[in-house]
């Protein structure tokens, strides 16, 4: 039995994670300061003796050794899963992003050197290529110009980690998720629907005109890529995990979760397609790399959608 530290461990994808790590055997470590995690996410694991949870804010090195060192046992891998979700929340005080997503790396590899950790999977994102347009974006295209202070410190982050490998670090895997969707929903576009139809069932107000174009890939496929990455060869492997389509538009979905929530409303359009300010309006995520290693998801971007839906409805209404 081999034990893992997830950083971020009470957040949405961590979750998931652990769920299948302790299915098949393993014991486990989560950490989070809880400032965008839940606790009460993690209530089906905290009966199982191999789950062990600790409240501590990942950019402390020393608050994060000393968790590991009560454990008396050796970490073998490390996913770093730890950042700041709320994007808009980054732009409007950089400050959180440099704290909750650059500083966590930073402290994180710092307690893998004092440990001597063997593998780290580090959760990175589509944001770091920025606004590419129509392109296909494959992991070797550049140059890469995050619009976000997220996406920036997801770079710095891919940055700081390879510079590891080249030190100390024997092994890492860089994982750039597209938009992730599922349950148990904690932020994203299809809750932000479901809670505003809740809120006035007649009317559904989007950011923007609706034209913005994403991949989806639901979070069950998303752990099974990144367990399948985590067990291939190599030292140092870029991966983007995602759908093999060209996603979704914010219509569609304003219009399933309508269908599914309150089919009686009118949905009101903003204007402009971005939804905010460092939002990438439509991107084509290539995942090809991924797929010659015998990798592919089970759902399309409108299956993951469509499936999301219908569970986070399940949970809200």
């Amino acid at each position: 039995m081999k034990l893992h530290l997830i950083t971020g461990g009470a957040g949405f994808v961590a979750v998931n994670l652990a769920r299948q790590l302790l299915k098949e055997g393993q014991a486990i470590l989560a950490v989070d300061d809880l400032s965008r995690g839940k606790r009460e996410l993690l209530a089906g694991f905290e009966q199982d003796p191999r789950f062990n949870f600790r409240q501590i804010d990942c950019s402390d090195a020393d608050a994060l050794s000393g968790a590991i060192d009560e454990m008396g046992a050796r970490v073998d891998h490390v996913w770093h899963l730890a950042a700041n979700s709320d994007i808009p929340a980054g732009i409007a005080d950089p400050r959180i992003d440099r704290d909750r997503t650059y500083q966590t790396t930073f402290a994180v590899l710092e307690v893998m050197r004092r440990h001597e950790c063997s593998e780290l999977h580090f959760a990175s994102s589509s944001a770091i290529y920025g606004d590419l347009g129509d392109q296909e974006i494959h992991e070797d295209i550049g140059p890469l110009q995050p619009i976000s202070n997220y996406g920036a410190m997801k770079l710095a982050s891919e940055a700081q980690i390879r510079a590891a490998v080249e030190a100390f670090l024997p092994r890492a895997d860089i994982f750039r998720f597209p938009n992730v969707i599922g349950v148990p929903a904690t932020h994203g576009v299809i809750v932000d629907f479901i809670r505003k139809l809740k809120a006035t069932p007649d009317c559904l107000e989007v950011l923007g005109d609706g034209t913005q174009q994403k991949a989806y890939l639901h979070v069950d496929d998303l752990v099974d890529a990144m367990l399948h990455i985590s067990r291939l060869d190599g030292r140092y492997k870029v991966f983007n995990i995602g759908p093999q389509d060209d996603g979704v538009t914010v219509r569609t979905i304003a219009e399933l979760v309508r269908d599914r929530v309150s089919p009686g409303a009118r949905i009101s359009f903003g204007t402009g397609n971005r939804g905010w300010i460092g939002d990438v309006p439509r991107f084509r995520y290539s995942i090809q790399r991924l797929a010659t290693t015998g990798w592919a998801p089970k759902l399309s971007s409108l299956e993951a959608v469509s499936r999301a839906i219908d569970q986070i409805a399940s949970e809200e209404l």
